[in-house]
């Protein structure tokens, strides 16, 4: 694909209904639309306005710690004896993760709305925290919707939330991870719409909110584009990064768009193996994963011949989702993006390697991206690029580490 073909086919913004090619739109109750139309209208608003942009890029410089480094993974490199890896370190970001990028822009944005009751969903906990630490800054009421599964394999993060001042609220249905969390907090959200602001933590959901989250996750892109080529002379060959939703991959994916030089790669949760249906794969096992509609958007979701949406698996609470969001789809079905997967083994394998040669400690969605590097990188010429979005640090999962590898 030519950078003149990719410029034609990839638009800076989706259509005026929210559609990024066949994917995306408004699903959502009726009761729902106005809301979504205040939100959209905020937004354009917010976005045009010179002071909007300068408190956001105040608080992200000396709250957020922004910009992140871009770091040479030296010894992961000689050890691979291929591309030089390069990560980007949105694990040195305030609370852990690229979460708070999100969290604070929408945060900024209830507050220009008038909106004092935040709710938000997490599977993680990132978002969650990233919610309730930017909630804390702005003086906001928050609200975190998440599943008792998530509660038992992400403790340090509860109750991270509950210092910061938010109610993390469990949910008891269905899988009782990311997709019941979004669930309870839409329901949440048609019942006290007039008051309420929902912070949705990926780029999915109904339009405008996978454009928003993400526009305000592109400035990972925007400064690791600049970064590395000031390290390197160039662009990076590959960009690399983990897809749960799909907010860390697309704010980093989203400034090499037009680059037909730049390969970009999403990778998803392999689970215990495709073949096994316990996986998080949405376009790496189509037998069960086509075409749906889930939280108020249209992409690929895992389901079963009647439409009932599957279970997932994932050793990493924020890939363990049934769908994706609709700009990746769309990159997908234009080529522009390519998908592949880490199971659970080989991103607790890249877990560990990137501990023992670099000394940082991943968040294990990370570790699926470090898991695709590690594959990629032996494939490639010693003086080519590849650029790994490092989207947490691996804190929250150290008690998963523990119960699968052991404390020994």
């Amino acid at each position: 694909m030519t950078e003149a073909t990719i410029r034609a086919d990839i638009s800076d913004l989706p259509d005026a209904r929210g559609y990024f090619g066949e994917f995306g739109g408004r699903f959502v109750p009726e009761t729902i639309i106005p809301a979504l139309d205040e939100l959209e209208a905020a937004y354009a608003a917010a976005i045009a306005d010179p002071e909007f942009h300068a408190e956001l890029r105040h608080l992200q410089r000396t709250y957020t710690g922004r910009p992140t480094p871009v770091s040479h993974a030296r010894r992961l490199s000689e050890a691979l004896g291929g591309a030089q890896i390069y990560l980007k370190r949105e694990d040195l970001a305030h609370t852990g993760a690229h979460k708070i990028n999100n969290a604070l822009g929408q945060g900024l944005l209830a507050q220009r709305m008038g909106k004092r009751r935040i709710i938000a969903e997490t599977g993680a906990g990132q978002h969650g925290v990233g919610a309730a630490t930017a909630m804390a800054l702005l003086g906001l009421a928050c609200h975190v919707y998440m599943g008792t599964v998530d509660i038992k394999r992400q403790q340090p993060n509860v109750f991270r939330m509950r210092l910061l001042g938010a109610q993390v609220i469990p949910v008891e249905s269905g899988s009782r991870t990311l997709k019941d969390a979004i669930n309870e907090a839409m329901r949440d959200w048609v019942t006290h719409v007039r008051t309420t602001f929902y912070l949705l933590g990926s780029a999915l959901g109904p339009h405008p909110y996978p454009m928003m989250v993400r526009d305000f996750q592109s400035v990972i892109g925007n400064e690791a584009r600049e970064q590395i080529q000031r390290l390197t002379g160039q662009l990076p060959d590959v960009c690399v990064a983990c897809v749960g939703g799909g907010s860390n991959a697309i704010g980093m994916f989203h400034a090499f768009r037009h680059d037909a030089n730049t390969e970009l790669v999403g990778v998803e949760a392999g689970g215990r193996g495709i073949a096994s249906q316990a996986h998080a794969a949405r376009f790496a096992d189509l037998d069960i994963s086509r075409p749906g509609i889930l939280h108020g958007t249209r992409s690929y979701v895992m389901q079963d011949a009647d439409g009932q949406i599957l279970e997932t698996h994932s050793v990493s609470a924020g890939l363990d989702y049934p769908s994706v969001g609709p700009e990746h789809a769309h990159l997908r079905q234009l080529e522009r993006a390519h998908y592949t997967v880490a199971t659970d083994d080989e991103a607790l394998a890249a877990f560990q390697t990137l501990c023992k040669l670099e000394g940082i400690i991943p968040a294990l969605e990370s570790a699926h991206a470090v898991a695709e590097a590690i594959k990629r990188a032996p494939t490639m010429p010693r003086d080519s690029v590849l650029l790994v979005n490092l989207s947490g640090r691996g804190d929250k999962d150290l008690d998963t580490v523990i119960d699968i590898l052991g404390g020994g």
